[in-house]
């Protein structure tokens, strides 16, 4: 938002932005009901039940996103109870410490240091990846945003797949 203000040439006010922002949250509950193009993405769930198996999991979600849009986009797909935290747009600015934040709330959860926690981001886009580097965790990427795996492995050290429906996805998580 601070960019495209920016290049409008308009000041980046507080409470402009509180308002624009919430524009955007009405607009966004209105339309995702009516979205013909929404989907989940094959393998979402199997490695959502896969991972809430394992004890010592947190699992989250990185997102640019604010917090109440990712609620509604994710509830679209019946998804929204299954992320019990995670580091949002509304958190930071920067894609990777918008992970760092998330990772940390993770590890509070878990009850541990972050730095005591593996933490694997799953991504599908360079900035995802490079995101995960940047903050040490270990990335998951999958070509599901149109990124093909090589884009996405150029990107920064991951581990890219077709999609989570591939059996290797759940191994390389762990699960």
């Amino acid at each position: 938002m601070r960019l495209g203000l920016q290049r409008a040439g308009v000041v980046h006010e507080p409470r402009l932005v509180e308002a624009i922002l919430a524009t955007y949250l009405e607009a966004l509950a209105d339309e995702m009901p009516r979205s013909p193009g929404y989907r989940v993405h094959a393998g979402v769930e199997a490695v959502l039940d896969a991972m809430e198996g394992r004890p010592a999991a947190a699992i989250g979600l990185g997102t640019g996103n604010l917090r109440e849009g990712a609620r509604l986009k994710l509830a679209r797909g019946g998804l929204d109870a299954r992320f019990a935290f995670g580091g949002f747009g509304c958190d930071a600015e920067d894609r990777a410490e918008l992970l760092r934040v998330g990772a940390a709330r993770g590890a509070e959860r878990l009850g541990v240091a972050a730095e005591a926690c593996r933490v694997v981001v799953v991504g599908d886009t360079p900035r995802d990846v490079a995101a995960a580097a940047a903050i040490g965790a270990e990335c998951v990427a999958v070509c599901t945003s149109g990124c093909d795996a090589e884009t996405l492995r150029a990107a920064g050290p991951c581990l890219a797949f077709p999609g989570l429906d591939d059996p290797d996805v759940l191994v390389a998580l762990g699960g």
